[in-house]
This record gives structure tokens, sequence and C-alpha cells, in this order.
């Protein structure tokens, strides 16, 4: 996202392929590395190689078996023939465990990478101020959820199974390519009266039909990772706007807006359609190559071995085998051409998650080297600002005092006038919004609670919700009680166990209350307010101040906000203004994420 000095806008764009394939992997390993669960994964690793290699030699005995039970076919040896059936029985029986048991640890490390990668995405994304850094950095903020969810589930559901399935088709093209080798010792091809013997015939056919195969599916499917990358940003895009107008569906409704959304919604699924068709077109085209060689395959080793069968020089049994055998190097080989689309979709995914995770840890670089206001901690028992400018994409605000000190039990009103924004204001003072200049310096130690504008509570009991952050029993429900009823939410008493999402239903006005209940509990030695009390009603307002001044006497209070009619509750007051002089903040796109997301504009 761009904001230039003039105000337009220059529309994001997603670019999720910028860092280098290998870094990308180097990422994602160090992630993998530093994961709770490694060790869990790589028990289950060394248990399925295990399992894949008992099982490829049951298919080599397998492959064994067809000759002499062809063999009886060609007698029509029936006492012979039912013998190999009890022989195939033993097989089979063993190999059907082994799928099964395969199945299972595939399963469990598919449940155990998807466990790593997202508890890693989500312990960098929640360290102190990182998720509103990256929510501020661009397109590559948009959706996180959907990054952690979705593209990380994705992801290692893909991981999982096409590392088993190139582990296993190593394994069998080892295990095979030397009885292949083996059985194509005796192909000799009589041509014109000469006799042609070519070591490994076969095996040499196998790699030569695999190889054009997987060089022509490449080739055909190379477009589909980049359609993939694309297919998923606009999904995306078309999930935030879904979920954008589901979160404001109020506001929609009451400005008539059904119709305009409805366009933007169209819009988008327009786009996704759009791409959606050419990934199809594209996973045509390569259906083309894939099912074409598949079919080809079903006859190609009988045709290969055909010539020296028909030379007598191989029995029936002996053709069985060798096609056996050649089918199974030939599915080694060709893992490459089965899996191309799951490659460019695995190739897609990590792109996103690993531009996704870089910009996660680049946030708190990025805030130092692009940081112009200075925050610093003082030992003394005061908050000072001294000479604050925030330069904002629209601008720049200043106080009209250059230096402001603050001291408990001091109430400070900070307003404005009504084109001045003051948000920014309240991200500054808590480290937030770190663009601008000057010093802010917050005493060490203290407590310090900040109020925003809309309250947060995490799902849970009213019990939890009043204790946040702090973990539930952290205080006495006789002083839960006390400061439910002092700022008029007395009747929520006796519900203190229950949720207050599902069970109480809440209005706007309670939801505030509650956030400054909760101040009575936690008695922080500071409070920042960002104008969440210009919304209450008069006799509301009252309550509120009588509480906070009853229950944090001592504790300076600084509201952010309106001037409101008779108050006398704040006995300073500051003023935000424009800076007509200062610099406004220009923020880049997501391809600076490693330079810096901002800028300061002259």
């Amino acid at each position: 996202m761009s904001h230039q000095k003039n105000g337009q806008n220059t529309p994001p764009a997603e670019t999720d392929d910028e860092q280098p394939f290998r870094e990308q992997l180097r990422m994602m390993q160090r992630a993998f590395i530093a994961s709770p669960v490694r060790q869990a994964i790589v028990w289950l690793a060394v248990g399925i190689v295990t399992v894949i290699l008992a099982t490829s030699f049951g298919q080599i005995l397998l492959n064994r078996w067809y000759k002499p039970f062809y063999d009886t076919l060609e007698r029509r040896d029936l006492s012979a023939f039912l013998l190999q059936f009890i022989t195939f029985a033993e097989i089979a029986g063993t190999l059907l465990i082994l799928n099964v048991l395969q199945t299972w640890l595939s399963q469990w490390i598919r449940i155990k990478l998807r466990e790593g990668l997202t508890l890693d995405l989500i312990k960098e994304w929640m360290q102190p101020a990182r998720a509103f850094r990256l929510a501020n950095a661009g397109a590559i903020g948009i959706n996180p959820d959907q990054r952690i969810h979705e593209d990380a589930r994705h992801l290692a559901d893909l991981t999982a199974g096409l590392t088993i399935g190139l582990l296993q088709s190593g394994i069998l093209l080892a295990s095979f390519i030397g009885v292949l080798w083996s059985l194509s010792t005796g192909f000799v091809f009589h041509i014109g009266g000469y006799n042609i013997d070519i070591p490994g015939y076969m095996v040499w056919a196998a790699f030569l039909y695999a190889g054009t195969a997987a060089t022509l599916s490449w080739f055909v499917g190379r477009p589909l990772v980049k359609l993939n990358g694309e297919h998923y940003a606009r999904e995306a895009v078309l999930r935030f706007s879904l979920m954008r107008v589901n979160e404001h569906i109020e506001a929609v409704s009451l400005s008539s807006g059904e119709a305009n959304e409805k366009r933007r919604l169209q819009r988008d699924l327009s786009s996704v359609l759009e791409i959606s068709q050419s990934l199809m077109l594209a996973l045509t085209r390569l259906t083309w190559v894939t099912a074409g060689y598949g079919w080809i395959t079903v006859v190609a080793p009988i045709v290969i071995a055909a010539p020296v069968y028909f030379a007598g020089d191989l029995s029936f049994g002996g053709l069985m085998m060798a096609v056996g055998a050649f089918n199974q190097v030939h599915a080694s080989l060709r893992w490459f051409v089965d899996n191309i689309d799951s490659i460019a979709d695995w190739r897609a995914t990590l792109l996103r998650v690993a531009a996704f995770r870089s910009a996660i840890l680049a946030t708190d670089e990025r805030h130092e080297n692009d940081k112009r206001i200075e925050f610093a901690k003082t030992d003394g028992h005061r908050l000072t600002i001294d000479r604050l400018e925030i330069a904002l994409p629209s601008g720049c605000i200043k106080l009209a005092e250059p230096h402001v000190e603050i001291a408990p039990g001091d109430r400070v009103l900070v307003t404005s006038a009504s084109d001045v924004e003051k948000a920014p204001f309240f991200r500054s003072i808590a480290g937030l919004w770190p663009w601008g200049h000057g010093r802010i310096a917050l005493p060490e130690g203290d407590g310090m609670a900040f109020v925003p504008r809309t309250p947060y509570f995490p799902p849970g009991t009213l019990e939890e919700v009043l204790s946040y952050p702090n973990n539930p029993g952290s205080f006495k429900k006789a002083d839960m009680v006390s400061v439910l009823s002092k700022v008029g939410l007395g009747k929520l008493n006796n519900h203190l166990d229950q949720d207050m999402r599902t069970r109480l239903k809440l209005n706007e006005l309670e939801i505030r209350l509650l956030a400054i209940a909760r101040l009575g509990l936690h008695k922080p030695r500071w409070v920042i307010i960002d104008e969440a009390l210009d919304t209450l009603e008069r006799d509301a307002y009252n309550t509120v101040l009588s509480f906070l001044e009853q229950e944090l006497g001592n504790a300076a209070i600084v509201n952010i906000g309106r001037m409101a009619s008779g108050d006398r509750f704040f006995t300073r007051v500051l003023q935000l203004q424009s800076d007509p002089g200062g610099k406004s903040l220009r923020l880049l796109r997501p391809k600076s994420l490693r330079t810096g997301n901002a800028e300061l504009a002259d």
C-alpha cells in the first residue's frame, strides 16, 4: 500500500514470490528445527521409512511371484496354480497391513506438521505489537487468519503427501531397478541375422519413457505455480470482502448500501472466477499429457518386451515378471509427472506461508529502522512528551505544547478540532505508531492501561473477561461484584460464571462500562483512554468519572476525546493540532519488506 503526498492511493499488489526459493526453504527449515513437535515428527518419519522399506521388500516378493504363477497358467497345472494362490494371500495380507500402517503414520505426520507450523506462526505473530505492525505493512498483512489457518494446513498436507510419495518412489526405484536390470540381461534382438544385446534394455527404456513424460509435463504444467499463487491471493481478497461486509452489516443496512456492496462482492467474485478459468485451462492442458501417458503405459512395457518374447527367448511368466518390474520402475520415475499439479500447488502455498512468516519477522527490524519517535523508560514517576510530531499519510499532527509532563493523580484531556485525527496520538503513547519526531518517556515498572475506542474482550466467562489479561482467579469475586455495581452493571453480579458472548448479550454501552469496571480491578497507575468516553450519555459519563475518582484516585488519567460541557473532572487540557510544516508518511508496497515499509516524506 502506497500513500503519496497528494493523498492518492496506489492499489496494493501482493507479491509473495519476492524471496528466492532457497531462502524460503531455509526459513521453513529453521521453523521446523525450533518446533516443539520436531522430535515427534522425526520419530514418525523413522517409522514411515521403515514401513516403506518393508513394503518395497514385499512388492519385490510379489513381483517374483508373477513368474511361477503365470507359468502354471501356461502349463495348465491346477495344483501348482492353487498353491500359488496361497503364496499370494500371504504376501498380499502382509502388504495390506503395511499399507494401513503407512496411511496411519502419514496422517499423523500431516497433523504434527500442521501443529508445528501453525504454532510457529502464532508464536511469531503474537509477539508484542507485531500483529498491529504487520496490519499496517500493506497487502502482505491482509488476512493473517487465512495464512495461519488454511495456508498452513494446506502446506502441511502437501508437504507430507509429496515427501512420502517421493520417498516411496525413490525406495521402489532403488529396489526394482536391479530386478529389471537382471531381467533385461537375456533380452537379445534378432534383426537381419544379427543378434543385438543391450544390457539393461528395459531399464534404459523406462528412463527414456519417464524422462520424456516428465519434461513434457513440466513444460506444460509450469504455469500452474504462478496461477495457483494468484488464485490463492484473489480468494483471500474475496474472503476478506465477505468478512468486512458481515462485520459491518448493520451500518450497510442503515445506509441502504446493499446494492453498492453487492457490486463490490460481484467484482471480487469475477476476479476469482477469471483466475479459476485460467487454472482450469492449464489443468486441462496438463491432463492431456498425464492422462495420455497413463493410457500408453498400459501397453508400453508389453510392447517394449514383445520382440524378445515373440523371438522365443522369454517365457510368458518371465514376460509378466518383466512387465511388473518395468511398471514399478516407471511408476517411481513418473512420480514427477503424476504430481506436477500438486508440486505447483505446494510451491505456491510455500510462497504464501514463507512470505507471511518473513513479513512477521521483518516487522521488528522494519519498526526499529523506520522509528522516528524516541521511546524511553524513566526511573521517575512522570510521563513526559517532548516536541512530539506524529507523521500520518494525510499529513502531520503535534501537541501545541512542546514539553508536557503528566504526574500520578493528574486528570488530562487531549482534544482537537474535528478535522484532526486523534487516534494516532493514542497509538504513539502505546508505542504502536512510531513514525514522526520527538520523544515519549513512560515510567518504568508502573502499571499502564490503554482503553481503545472499541474495547476488546476475549471469549470466556464474565469472570475471565474481567481478569484479562491475567489468569482467571487472579481477583476475588467480591471485588468483581463491587466494581460491576459501581459502574451500573449490578445486574451482572450473579452471572460471573456465564459466557459473555453467548449468554449475556451486552449492548454497546454495557461493553464500554465493563471495560471501565476492569480498570477498577487491575488498578493501573496510568490510564490512557481513546475516545471511549465520547459515546457515553451524560448519566453514564458522570458514573464513570465518579468511579475513576473513587477507584483510581491516585492514577493519572489521560482521556483523548471531546470537551464535555460543564466537565470539571479534567483539570488540564492539551490541544492536538495540524502541523502544515511537518512531514507526512509514505507507506511503501510489500516488495520493500526487506528494507522497511515506511518513510517520512517532505
